[in-house]
């Protein structure tokens, strides 16, 4: 077994360095719950929804929540529309994904088991996807064709 004598200096940078590393993976862990939000309609049914934008927020997205309340969801934005697709590694919720068009239409929806690999697709090129709870769309009786409203949609 070799000793190894650390100045003070290169301690105190091997501790700031491993405190670094210990804040990321604990980050990897922990649920995003300081994204910007905005809000969404459908229908007359609010939704308030995180918006993940950067391609590190949307690779955590939802994973490790353990509750998320009714009318809240997660919107994924992209910088172009392109075929988008999901999966449920690490995240403990059975939610629907809702891709969107640009005009905030439904082009399709996929209810996703929690904690799987399995991918789910857009049908065609999408720059949106909303994430709520399994269920939420379809208590609404919201299908593909259902056009959401908010400020980020344009308008057709």
């Amino acid at each position: 077994m070799a000793l190894y004598h650390l100045s003070p200096l290169a301690s105190s940078a091997l501790a700031a360095v491993l405190a670094i590393l210990a804040t990321a993976v604990q980050a990897q862990e922990s649920p995003q719950r300081d994204l910007a939000r905005v809000e969404l309609t459908a229908g007359m049914h609010r939704i308030d929804a995180q918006v993940a934008q950067t391609d590190s927020q949307r690779a955590i997205g939802l994973m490790h929540r353990q509750d998320m309340p009714t009318h809240e969801g997660m919107l994924f934005v992209f910088e172009r529309p392109a075929q988008q697709c999901f999966w449920m590694k690490n995240t403990l919720l059975p939610l629907t994904a809702a891709f969107v068009a640009d005009d905030g239409t439904i082009v399709n929806l996929a209810d996703m088991k929690p904690q799987t690999l399995n991918s789910h697709c857009s049908a065609k090129p999408v720059r949106y996807v909303l994430e709520m709870n399994q269920g939420w769309f379809k208590q609404r009786g919201i299908q593909p064709g259902f056009r959401l409203q908010g400020k980020m949609f344009r308008k057709p």
